[in-house]
């Protein structure tokens, strides 16, 4: 039976990979310097209504200018490991073609104080920044960004190759392709569903080819993975028509990424979906299935919630907030509110979900490592009169999901690792500043950092190896 929550304690295995992650355009800033070009978010942020308060992500956490200090602070916080996304605009600001050097050095000087104190860096080639002029060329759907992304990543590869162990090449696909290009939620901020399934196998199609750059180079002792977000779907009733809604949102939040990436080709019961709302796959070339299932040695898992899905005839909607359909057929499916605890950003709670979903890959897919690359919670955090940031809302959320994910590993799932989303409060994309993700507070006028209660309680995670009971909730601060 997997572990409880309140068991007394709940070890890791021996060389767990504990970290945190960020991402380049939420916490790096700069966004004019040394070169680095325009990406997607430098444009869409300044579209009137599409980001919370008009913020923009061109100071962020100023990591840019803090990153050594940043970087002690992880020796502090005592991680094994730190994710983090390269700016695809910093090292190619035109998308392709000339190399700006002074981006790279950038790159060069991270990992090198990352290694130096003894911290595993884990790259992520692209966390959503996609360079302006590739856009202007039709993104993502315009099939040439795929080879454009290859060429990027052979770039960073040829600088850091020899000093990083574990590169991610494309963070959460779904996000870019659907939320991008299907509701306009993120940038670049279309609402064209046909064209977002396109958006999907070309960001696809870069990972495959990225991969086999890459192995090409170096065939052995690099890991290559993707960071996808699956997440479990419940249909709300025993209906046959809500059982087929979360069949159809099953296959285009999950098995649409994970099936060609680990089984070698697309369910076909999505593409049939997807054939009904006009979008017929003419865009898929034969052998590139083949492509995109290069073989990984990693696949990264970012979870945050499950979905419980009832048959609609109005608009997709979301309890927590309204969205305009993603994909073709998105508008016969309603996502329910569910009675459970939730985070500031209105996502509800449900560590059982991380267990489920690791699972369900260990007993569904062939047998590939996972790392969690992301877990965690907004609350709405501030210092306390005594200058502590006394969160212990998220200390309760960390500790019940290690937990699960402790119990994942009990049912057999190969689980190499876990890293909080995210180190430092941030530019949480459409929302802006106002969600604060971090073990580490931001005071985004000063840039200060003040590290919270939590980061505390997962020093002392990662010092034990394991999970204390539940009546650690790390009251001694920081410090």
């Amino acid at each position: 039976m997997p572990a409880q929550p309140d068991d007394e304690h709940l070890r890791f295995p021996d060389g767990f990979l504990w970290g945190a992650a960020t991402a380049a355009y939420q916490v790096e800033g700069g966004a004019a310097e040394d070169g680095r070009g325009p990406s997607i978010w430098d444009t869409f942020c300044r579209l009137p209504g599409r980001v919370r308060n008009g913020d923009t992500g061109d100071v962020a956490s100023d990591h840019y200018h803090h990153w050594a200090r940043d970087v002690e602070m992880m020796g502090e916080l005592g991680l094994r490991s730190y994710r983090f996304s390269v700016a695809w605009p910093r090292v190619q600001p035109d998308g392709s073609g000339a190399v700006n050097e002074r981006g790279l050095d950038f790159y060069r000087g991270l990992v090198d104080a990352l290694l130096a104190a003894g911290i595993a860096p884990v790259l992520t080639l692209y966390h959503w920044d996609l360079p302006q002029p590739l856009e202007d060329v039709g993104g993502w759907p315009n099939r040439d960004t795929a080879y454009r992304f290859a060429d990027y990543a052979a770039h960073v590869y040829g600088a850091l190759g020899d000093r990083v162990m574990y590169w991610m090449t494309i963070n959460e696909p779904w996000c870019s392709a659907f939320m991008g290009y299907g509701n306009g939620l993120h940038a670049p901020g279309f609402r064209d569903p046909q064209r977002a399934v396109v958006a999907a196998h070309h960001l696809l199609l870069a990972h495959g080819l990225a991969v086999d750059s890459l192995r090409a180079v170096h065939p052995g002792g690099r890991v290559f993975g993707i960071v996808l977000n699956p997440a479990p779907v419940r249909a709300a009733s025993s209906s046959a028509e809500d059982v087929d809604a979360a069949r159809r949102m099953d296959g285009v939040l999950n098995r649409l990424f994970l099936d060609p990436v680990l089984k070698g080709g697309y369910p076909e019961d999505v593409i049939a979906d997807f054939a009904e709302g006009t979008s017929d796959f003419s865009h898929m070339r034969p052998g590139d299935e083949g492509i995109i299932a290069s073989p990984i040695d990693m696949l990264g898992v970012n979870y945050y919630r499950r979905f419980t899905v009832a048959e609609s005839d109005g608009p997709m909607r979301d309890g927590t907030k309204g969205a305009p359909p993603g994909w073709p057929g998105a508008e016969r499916i309603a996502i329910l509110s569910q009675d459970v605890p939730r985070t500031s950003m209105g996502w509800e709670i449900d560590p059982s979900g991380l267990t489920e979903v690791l699972v369900h890959l260990h007993r569904n897919y062939p047998p590939v490592p996972i790392l969690v690359t992301e877990n965690g919670a907004a609350y709405d955090d501030h210092p306390a009169p005594d200058g502590h940031v006394h969160d212990h809302d998220r200390i309760d959320y960390l500790r019940r999901h290690l937990a699960a994910a402790h119990g994942a590993i009990e049912a057999g799932v190969d689980l190499r690792g876990y890293f909080v989303w995210s180190l430092l409060d941030n530019f949480e994309w459409a929302e802006g500043y106002v969600p604060r993700f971090g073990l580490v507070y931001v005071d985004y006028a000063s840039q200060r950092r003040i590290p919270k209660e939590s980061a505390g309680w997962y020093r002392r995670v990662i010092q034990d190896n394991g999970l204390a009971a539940i009546a650690d909730r790390g009251g001694d601060g920081w410090r």
